[in-house]
């Protein structure tokens, strides 16, 4: 599972997830993407396991690209502790996701081969998606 080498801080505070994503918004490597369409926080194993159901679909054809990465630390107090005496221990990883932000994105494949694959692997997401295609620019 995706989890950083090395953090400045072991700990983070939360955070809000208001507006939309300025940046990460657009199929970039890829032909075909997936775009969240809610704010959350995506796992690691969330995202592992729809790399998984990606890349078992098109039955390692094609090339992926995994656009988020979780670099936030989610801490958690051991069960029955009672309240004080500082914040818990670091549990799992997340990645900040905004509206509008591309989760994963496919070249190599066919567009209903492409939507397929990433249908099952926003059925592993907690958010609505969107299955874009790449916006040729003509510059």
């Amino acid at each position: 599972m995706l989890s950083p080498k090395r953090t400045k801080f072991r700990k983070q505070q939360r955070g809000r997830m208001k507006g939309v994503s300025s940046r990460g918004n657009k199929v970039s490597f890829g032909t075909f993407g997936l775009q969240a369409l809610e704010p959350t926080w995506i796992t690691s194993r969330q995202i592992e396991a729809s790399r998984r159901a990606i890349s078992r679909y098109v039955r390692r054809g094609g090339k992926i690209w995994i656009r988020v990465f979780p670099d936030k630390p989610i801490t958690m107090r051991a069960a029955e502790t009672r309240m004080g005496s500082g914040k818990g221990n670091p549990e799992f990883w997340v990645a900040v996701v905004k509206p509008g932000r591309i989760l994963f994105e496919i070249k190599g494949v066919s567009q209903t081969m492409a939507q397929a694959a990433m249908h099952i692997a926003s059925s592993k997401l907690p958010i609505k998606t969107k299955f874009v295609k790449r916006i040729e620019e003509n510059t």
